[in-house]
């Protein structure tokens, strides 16, 4: 079954400018499709057009009838004073309605009316609504709440006074709520951490639908689709694998066409050549010749059918190195930085030798850019210090990328920095692509991709021994991510890095340091090593107790050693199954009263009773679970 179809689609925003131009293709149900292509290519507007957003000049595009769709693009607009919780909220919005509904039916049934299509709406309805989830709303919020890292506190807050990355994250857990029929992804990684990342690419496996996703993190793609579509000159290729497979097939295609173009090529030049000597011979006199070079020439036209492939020029330029002398880049002793109250870390000590690739690494907030911050003297640390080596020079790329003088046009922007002339400004910025008209554009009109092309144009001027980069990759399309990884491996000074990409991780990291709860774990070694270093000691870690003290107490011996405790355990276990059936017992009950609306509203607050009775049960079984451990250890 198809769940999208498109054919022969066209878009135009400027007359004779085609952004998709006869886009054609399909999406059958389940499918996991990744959608590239170049900043500007139409990705974001075809999925606009899917949902309805953006209306299209020609073709057809078909949902399939009665199939949910739902799109995390922009972020929507929400009333004044909405907080967190009600915008996870509105994803329940038809569950709500049908409560209502349901609730006005029971007080109808309730005052004694007995209309038979007033019962069967109340049983349809509340089979809908316990097939819709209708009972669990609350536990699905909170899985998704701690998936993405919406702890409680947040929850509370307006739903305005969210950063954008925030936003987002809301709005991703709200869409997936929604539990639609299909998913369109707009850069749904872009403002989320590793922990978050991995949490998403683990529900989209087990999710039932469909999914279109338009990224440029290499690593999610590779995890998530199995197909992909790139839309190249307003038209669909189509790749029938993942990222990776993506990659050695788009190079083998161009290979193999380049080689199809100069076979064609040869043969046209050996044709066009004889044509030319029957043409010689013609006017000496043959005239019968004139008929053989007409069909010659119309053979050659019909020849001209491969066109040179085209690849997208690479930016051709590097960082500019300083000269390292000394061992010792950075130190850091008893660094300590909080806010609000909040301690974001405390006795941070480290030491960074030359030669040194670092990936700071760590959930959103927990303070890995504010460290970049001490590290350059923009920020101050509560307490401890931070000293370079001497013959350290800095070059830093931040997050958020800001130009003191947006209304100057980007050539003007690197006369007034570089203190170079028109002619050397429009050389480099047509190296990082910046070419024609672009560099008459104001700074204060560039895409967030062209931002960071910009600094770095700027920035690669610079003699630096030590790279500090923040995000690097945030913003910027596939090609651009390749580009900047290149310019990065033939760098061979030190460098500093916060990133959630991670085939960047991988590529360029020897040593991490993974900051969190206010420490920072340095790891020396590659990401991959890290990974499984941290896997290893997650399968040999003991249960924790519930509770750990402050200072280790000799605990009072248990009469009758590790056996009455064992005794406890068997019992606690023994509880908590009997529970589980009453539970059982309970829920069938629930479906076959499904039409007393009296006698399920008193199932339903035996139920609520019995489900914090198993949780006790559970808390009991699993602290004397972990006291057995410790008797036994």
């Amino acid at each position: 079954m198809i769940d999208i179809s498109v054919s022969n689609l066209v878009k135009e925003f400027e007359v004779g400018k085609k952004i998709l131009d006869g886009l054609t293709f399909q999406v059958d149900a389940g499918e996991r499709v990744g959608l590239l292509g170049p900043n500007g290519c139409g990705k974001t507007t075809l999925l606009r057009i899917l949902t309805g957003v953006m209306d299209y000049d020609q073709g057809e595009v078909v949902i399939a009838p009665g199939k949910r769709l739902g799109l995390i693009s922009q972020i929507p607009v929400y009333p004044a004073g909405y907080t967190v919780e009600d915008v996870l909220d509105t994803a329940f919005a038809p569950l709500r309605k049908m409560e209502e509904e349901m609730a006005a039916l029971a007080g109808r049934m309730a005052a004694g009316e007995s209309d038979p299509a007033v019962l069967s709406r109340y049983d349809k309805l509340t089979a809908a609504y316990q097939a819709g989830g209708g009972y669990e709303t609350q536990t699905n919020k909170n899985k998704v709440c701690n998936g993405l890292t919406i702890p409680q506190e947040m929850r509370a807050r307006p739903f305005d006074q969210l950063s954008g990355g925030e936003k987002t994250r809301v709005n991703l857990g709200r869409l997936i709520l929604e539990d639609t029929d299909i998913l369109l992804l707009d850069e749904p990684t872009n403002h989320l951490d590793l922990r978050a990342t991995e949490w998403l690419e683990e529900y989209l496996e087990k999710f039932k639908g469909t999914v279109l996703t338009v990224s440029h993190d290499r690593y999610f793609l590779d995890k998530v689709v199995d197909r992909i579509v790139e839309i190249k000159e307003g038209k669909a290729e189509f790749y029938a694998g993942n990222y990776s497979f993506y990659a050695v097939e788009k190079e083998r295609r161009y290979e193999e066409q380049l080689r199809q173009y100069e076979k064609e090529q040869a043969k046209i030049q050996q044709l066009e050549k004889a044509a030319e000597q029957m043409r010689v011979w013609a006017y000496s006199g043959m005239d019968k010749t004139f008929k053989r070079v007409k069909s010659m020439e119309k053979r050659i036209e019909r020849m001209r059918v491969t066109d040179r492939p085209k690849k997208e020029r690479k930016m051709e330029m590097r960082f500019g190195e300083r000269e390292f002398r000394g061992d010792e880049v950075l130190s850091i002793k008893h660094l300590s930085k909080s806010f609000d109250g909040r301690t974001l870390f405390s006795d941070v000590e480290l030491e960074v030798a030359g030669g040194e690739r670092i990936a700071l690494l760590g959930d959103n907030g927990t303070g890995k850019s504010t460290l970049l911050k001490i590290v350059l003297g923009e920020e101050e640390p509560d307490g401890g210090k931070v000293r370079l080596g001497p013959t350290v020079k800095v070059g830093y790329l931040p997050q958020v990328i800001h130009f003191d003088h947006p209304e100057r046009t980007l050539v003007d922007t690197l006369v007034y920095d570089q203190d170079c002339t028109a002619s050397t400004a429009r050389n480099r910025l047509a190296a990082f692509k910046f070419r024609g008209e672009d560099v008459f554009k104001t700074v204060s009109s560039l895409s967030g991709g062209e931002l960071s092309r910009l600094r770095l144009c700027m920035l690669m001027d610079a003699k630096i021994n030590l790279l500090i980069l923040d995000e690097p990759t945030n913003h910027l399309d596939i090609q651009s991510r390749e580009w900047i990884e290149e310019a990065v491996e033939e760098y061979e000074g030190n460098l500093l890095f916060v990133s959630h990409d991670r085939y960047f991780i991988e590529r360029f990291a020897t040593r991490i340091w993974m900051l969190e709860d206010g420490c920072i774990t340095d790891f020396r070694g590659t990401y991959e090593e890290y990974q499984a270093a941290r896997a290893r000691s997650r399968a040999v870690q003991p249960a924790p107790a519930a509770k750990s003290e402050p200072e280790k107490k000799e605990k009072p011996r248990r009469p009758g050693g590790t056996k009455n405790l064992e005794k406890e355990v068997a019992a606690a276990e023994r509880a908590v199954a009997k529970a589980e059936e009453q539970m059982d017992e309970l829920e069938q009950q629930i479906q076959e009263a499904s039409a007393d609306y009296l006698k399920l509203q008193e199932l339903y607050e035996q139920r609520e009773a019995l489900e914090e009775e198993i949780l006790k049960l559970y808390g009991t079984w699993e602290a004397l679970s972990a006291q057995l451990e410790e008797a036994r250890g």
